[in-house]
């Protein structure tokens, strides 16, 4: 998987407060919310690359595929 980018983002504070609560609610971290809405906007508009890989598995893994391993 090609190296991730790193962007500097400048949100308004309750802009901010907002996403974080979203991602709070979903178990996400804020930065992964962010992307996640990115990547939702951009499949709606018709414009996410198709060599866009998906969104990186976060977190600890299942049972099951600790037990496959």
């Amino acid at each position: 998987m090609a190296e991730r980018k790193k962007v500097l983002l400048r949100l308004d504070p309750a802009v901010h407060d907002a996403v974080a609560r979203w991602a709070n609610d979903e178990l996400r971290s804020t930065n992964a919310q962010i992307e996640f809405m990115l990547r939702r906007a951009l499949a709606e508009a018709g414009r996410l690359p198709e060599v866009a890989g998906g969104l990186p598995k976060r977190g600890r893994p299942r049972k099951e595929e600790e037990a496959a391993d």
